[in-house]
């Protein structure tokens, strides 16, 4: 079992001690999160959705990101992430959430955003984490580096609830 397998069945483990599901918002993965979470036999119970919004469109239109954000911050941002995050709860009503936006390459860097910059941000109930990441190598390489993430974060939190339960 590789390493994100092993890390969204651990993350299954944790939902379940919950009772809590998760979503995902995806833009850069192109849905590889919700992949890897769908490959854990029984993630039916505590997956919710996925949604994989890659157009700025879609991100509006699925998950309701106000169209100015782009104008204002870009995609690839902190408040972009936040609203997918806050979108994908209230469509979903899954407790746990993580979003994804990032320039995995090799194309569409900036000097302010090269590539590789990937924003994340966890979603857990009312709380709200973000992280702006670097990840180094080819697009296959960010995105997976961006997934694990993803999933470690959700793990983390997932833990910190547990731990908070007593």
């Amino acid at each position: 079992m590789n390493e994100i397998t092993q890390l969204a069945a651990e993350l299954g483990r944790r939902l379940q001690v919950l009772n809590a599901h998760v979503t995902t918002a995806e833009s850069c993965t192109g849905g590889g999160i919700a992949e890897a979470i769908t490959r854990i036999p029984g993630s039916s119970a505590w997956f919710e959705a996925g949604y994989v919004t890659y157009s700025n469109r879609q991100k509006t239109q699925q998950l309701e990101v106000p169209t100015a954000l782009f104008d204002q911050v870009g995609a690839v941002s902190r408040e972009v992430v936040e609203a997918m995050v806050r979108g994908a709860q209230a469509k979903s009503r899954a407790r746990f959430a993580v979003a994804v936006s990032g320039v995995a390459g090799p194309d569409g860097g900036t000097p302010n955003k090269p590539v590789g910059t990937v924003w994340l941000a966890w979603g857990v109930g009312e709380r709200m984490i973000t992280e702006c990441r670097h990840f180094p190598g080819s697009r296959d390489e960010v995105r997976r580096q961006t997934v694990k993430a993803a999933l470690e974060g959700l793990l983390q939190h997932a833990a910190g609830e547990i731990s908070n339960q007593g």
